[in-house]
């Protein structure tokens, strides 16, 4: 029996758990050495990867496989980096299709802000071979490729040679630039592709800025996340996460870029969604405030909240009250994600996202598990995937 029967659910988040190392074996020669020398490997994923390999190799543990798809988490999930596993996972779970992130570059390795300009470009490539081989075994997971901002000229052929290898949406990171607004009109070509091909532009968790290091010098304990490190999520560190979606996207939508590409579809997943509601009614206010004096404010189509409804979709988080949201956007901006098989996404995410949306429609309950992802994916998402 499949976590989810007798409908459809489209999940838009899931990730690959990467086996230590794997993204070198798609570099070549010359930037795996300087890749490798850059960004080390960590004795502790080892480690974590040599028990998780031998258990997927346990006839006994394998047997516990489909009473265990949404218990086990991480590298002990079914699935989670071996690809030839990924299909068995998705029957098991029901969804209908899996948009797939990396997990180990969501950042890029943080290459971009340090001035490793031609590393970074040349390890998103590698990314993007990664990730839609690992894709290319179902249908119905939809490889997602990175396209870093840092050098205008160079986006767009990154994004050509994603959608040619297979992807279905590309990810940008929400954190600006250090030398241009993602909004720079040296874009444009890039922006008119992924509309020409039908697929959206993606933010993710990972490609944000992250909290200032000196909040956790408090004079207290340090905390530890959940995964028992102390550069995950932790309280703090949460608050920053939606920080350079919610300017990234405004500055897309105030600066015209939505309204120039009126077709392209924006997503931010796994960056929660609580924070829209104020954010829409924020960049209202802004519009109000300073309309009359600014020229691009008054050539936009409409007022900023409705132009981010047309185009822009959410993730809420299971913890989020996702009906709240939902009544306080707009019925066509929030998805079902899973965020499998990561801990974030809890053992029953279906059961938490129904308990907040008690009381809504039933026409926006599908839309919220299965229409607005259709919406966002377009030419991305094959037809006969629509329905389960």
């Amino acid at each position: 029996m499949a976590y989810v029967e007798a409908h459809t659910v489209h999940d838009a988040d899931s990730h690959v758990m990467e086996l230590p190392g794997t993204i070198n074996g798609y570099l070549t020669a010359k930037d795996r050495r300087e890749f490798e020398d850059k960004v080390p490997a960590s004795p502790a994923e080892e480690n974590w990867a040599r028990e998780a390999v031998g258990l997927h190799d346990d006839p006994e543990f394998r047997a516990g496989d489909d009473a265990n798809i949404l218990l086990r988490k991480n590298y002990h999930a079914l699935g989670s980096f071996r690809s030839a596993d990924r299909p068995r996972a998705l029957d098991l779970l029901g969804f209908s299709s899996q948009l797939v992130f990396t997990t180990t570059a969501l950042s890029n390795y943080g290459l971009e802000h340090t001035g490793e300009v031609a590393l970074a470009l040349a390890v998103a490539r590698a990314h993007n071979r990664m990730m839609t081989e690992f894709c290319a075994v179902d249908e119905r997971l939809l490889a997602t490729g990175y396209v870093p901002l840092v050098d205008i000229e160079k986006a767009l052929g990154i994004a050509r040679e994603a959608l040619d290898l297979g992807c279905k949406a590309l990810v940008i990171p929400s954190r600006c630039p250090a030398d241009h607004s993602p909004s720079h009109s040296g874009f444009d070509p890039l922006w008119s592709l992924a509309e020409e091909a039908g697929i959206p532009i993606l933010f993710h968790v990972g490609g944000e800025e992250k909290m200032h290091a000196a909040y956790a010098e408090n004079g207290l304990p340090r905390v530890r996340d959940f995964h028992g490190g102390d550069e995950n999520f932790t309280s703090t560190s949460f608050m920053t996460i939606p920080l350079a979606v919610w300017q990234t996207m405004a500055t897309l939508i105030i600066d015209g870029v939505c309204d120039r590409f009126p077709d392209l579809k924006f997503g931010a997943i796994e960056l929660g969604a609580s924070w829209v509601p104020s954010w829409l009614k924020f960049m209202d206010a802004g519009f109000g405030a300073f309309r009359k004096g600014e020229e691009r404010l008054q050539k936009l189509s409409a007022r900023p909240s409705e132009i981010a409804r047309r185009q822009f979709r959410v993730t809420p988080y299971p913890h989020e009250d996702a009906g709240w949201i939902i009544e306080n956007s707009s019925e066509d901006m929030c998805l079902f994600s899973s965020d499998y098989p990561h801990v974030e996404g809890g053992r029953n995410p279906i059961k938490r996202f129904n308990a907040t949306l008690e009381g809504v429609s039933d026409s926006a309950k599908r839309r919220f598990y299965r229409d607005n992802f259709i919406d966002l994916m377009g030419r991305g998402l094959d037809p006969s995937l629509h329905d389960s």
